[in-house]
C-alpha cells in the first residue's frame, strides 16, 4: 500500500541489558556447538518487568521525542507475539489508562513477529481515511514482549535464533516530520500454515494445559510430515517467492528502486539465515543489514526492525536522503515490508543538535 504523506513523528525503543551468549553457554542454557554456527551474541532480558510496562515506556519515549502530547492521539495499535498479562486482559488498555485516555480507538494485533509492520500498514490506512476534515491526525503503533516465562526457553526457542525482550513505539502523523513512511504491505503463504503448528492439536490450546512453546519441534514435525506426504519443500519455495514479491511490490509502491535502499532490517536471526533468506535474494551484502547490531539482542518478537531503525538514526548510519527497508516474517506464514525515507536528522539525535 502506498503510504506517502504518512510521517514518523517519533520513535521509542526499550531494550534491557543483554545477557551474553557465553554466559548462557556456561549455564548450560545454550548449546556450545551452535555458537560458531550461528554467531549470535546474546539476548536482552527484562527480568520480571511486564511487557505492557516495556510498551508504556517505549510509547512515552516516542511522544517525548516527538514533542507531541499523548492526548492528541486518534488510534492505538498494540502488537505482541507472547503473553502480555492475565488471560482475558487486554494490554492496550494499560496504555490508555496511563498514557492516552479513553477517547482513542485501541486494538491489539496478534500477527506474531510481524505485528508492528502490519500495524504500520493499518495505521497508515486509518490516517489516510481521516484526512478529510483537514486537521492533523496521529496513530501510535506499539510492540512489546517479555519471553522470560516458564512455558518458553528463550535460548532454544527456534533454529537459528534466541528470544530477547524489548519494546518499540512508532508515532505516525499527517504533518511533515523527519521521516516518511512511503509504503507498507503484506502477503501470506497459507499453505505453510502448519509450519508453526507442527503436530500439536488445536484444542485444547497449549497454554491452557501448560504445554511449552517449541518452534524447533513444531518445525521439525512439519518438515517430517511434508517429506512423508511428498509435498517436499513446495511451501518453503512459496515463502521465498512471495518474500521477493512483497519487497518488489512495496518498493514499486514507494517509488523507490532496490538500488536506492541504504540499509535493510530483518529479524534478529543467525548470520546464515539473514544472508540466505533476506540479503542473498535481494542481491545485497551483509553490511547492508542490521545483523551485527541485532545479533547481540536476540529476536525481540515484534520489535526487531523498529529498534534497529532507532539505532541507525542515533548512530548516524541513516542520514537525510537515505531509504530504509524493513522486512519481517510471521506465523501464518505472513511476509511484510515497509519503506521509509529519511528527510532530516531525527530531533533526538546528535545530528539534530539534541542529545538523546
Amino acid at each position: 500500500m502506498r503510504t506517502a504523506g504518512t510521517y514518523i513523528q517519533g520513535l521509542g525503543a526499550v531494550v534491557p541489558e543483554p545477557v551474553p551468549i557465553a554466559e548462557a553457554v556456561r549455564a548450560g542454557r545454550y548449546p556450545a556447538e551452535e555458537v560458531e554456527l550461528h554467531e549470535l551474541g546474546g539476548a536482552a532480558v527484562a527480568g520480571d518487568v511486564p511487557a505492557a510496562d516495556l510498551a508504556l515506556a517505549a510509547a512515552q519515549e516516542a511522544f517525548k521525542r516527538a514533542g507531541h502530547p499523548p492526548d492528541g492521539l486518534d488510534l492505538l495499535l498494540y502488537a505482541s507475539s507472547w503473553h502480555q498479562g492475565p488471560d482475558g486482559w487486554q494490554p492496550q488498555y494499560h496504555l490508555q489508562r496511563h498514557l492516552v485516555g479513553g477517547d482513542v480507538l485501541a486494538l491489539e494485533l496478534r500477527q506474531g513477529c510481524n505485528g508492528v509492520l502490519g500495524g504500520l500498514e493499518l495505521a497508515a490506512g486509518y490516517l489516510r481515511g481521516r484526512t478529510a476534515d483537514g486537521r492533523a491526525h496521529h496513530a501510535l503503533v506499539v510492540g512489546a514482549d517479555n519471553f522470560g516465562t516458564p512455558m518458553i526457553d528463550r535460548w532454544r526457542m527456534g533454529p537459528g535464533y534466541v528470544a530477547g525482550d524489548g519494546a518499540c513505539a512508532v508515532l505516525l502523523g499527517t504533518e511533515p516530520a523527519f521521516a516518511e513512511l512511503l509504503a507498507a504491505g503484506s502477503l501470506a503463504v497459507p499453505e505453510a500454515e502448519g509450519m508453526h503448528r507442527g503436530d500439536e492439536p488445536l484444542f485444547p490450546p497449549g497454554p491452557t494445559i501448560g504445554r511449552p512453546l517449541d518452534f524447533a519441534g513444531r518445525n521439525a514435525a512439519y518438515r517430517r510430515r511434508a517429506l512423508e506426504e511428498g509435498t517436499g519443500t513446495a511451501a518453503l519455495v512459496g515463502i521465498h517467492q512471495r518474500s521477493l514479491q512483497v519487497v518488489e511490490r512495496t518498493l514499486d509502491e514507494a517509488g523507490v528502486a532496490l538500488a536506492d535502499i541504504t540499509r535493510v532490517a530483518y529479524m534478529n536471526y543467525s548470520k546464515e539465515i539473514v544472508e540466505q533468506r533476506c540479503l542473498a535474494p535481494l542481491g545485497l551484502p551483509l553490511s547492508a543489514s542490521t545483523w551485527d547490531f541485532g545479533r547481540m539482542l536476540g529476536h525481540l518478537g515484534t520489535s526487531d526492525q523498529v529498534v534497529s531503525f532507532d539505532h541507525l538514526l542515533i548512530t548516524g548510519e541513516l542520514r537525510p536522503g537515505d531509504h530504509f527497508l524493513m522486512l519481517g516474517v510471521g506465523p501464518g506464514v505472513t511476509l511484510s515490508a515497509a519503506v521509509v525515507r529519511v528527510h532530516a536528522p531525527a530531533p533526538w539525535t546528535s545530528g539534530a543538535g539534541v542529545d538523546r
